[in-house]
């Protein structure tokens, strides 16, 4: 099992940008596919992005493919989410995920195993 604790949400206006940071507790963070999601007030959960284990792949939903980008740090036990160009419409609760699967069976599904407690960003225009 895997704790995962994220950072760096906030408030900012629409064109700004945000850097999100999940870290994640234990030694086998490395084998785990890391992903984001979000959730806006009245919507189910979305997938938002996911990178494979050693970070050579990567993976977005349409909405947000040129404008975030996601990297992780194995040393740190860290995967962020480089957020720019940002929307009104990206305001949501940001989770940070993990999944023990490999990287395309997690794309396929589109769904993950343990989340941490999300983070607030909010975009004005």
């Amino acid at each position: 099992q895997v704790e995962l604790v994220e950072s760096g949400g906030g408030s900012v206006q629409a064109g700004g940008s945000l850097r999100l940071s999940c870290a994640a507790s234990g030694r086998t963070f490395s084998t785990y596919t890391m992903g984001w999601f979000r959730q806006a007030p009245g919507k189910e959960r979305e997938f938002v992005a996911a990178i494979s284990w050693g970070g050579s792949g990567t993976y977005y939903a349409d909405s947000v493919k040129g404008r975030f980008t996601i990297s992780r740090d194995n040393a740190k036990n860290t995967v962020y989410l480089q957020m720019g160009s940002l929307k009104p419409e990206d305001t949501a609760v940001y989770y940070c995920a993990a999944d023990g699967r490999g990287f395309r069976a997690v794309v396929a599904a589109r769904s993950m195993g343990s989340w941490g407690q999300g983070t607030q960003v909010t975009v004005s225009s």
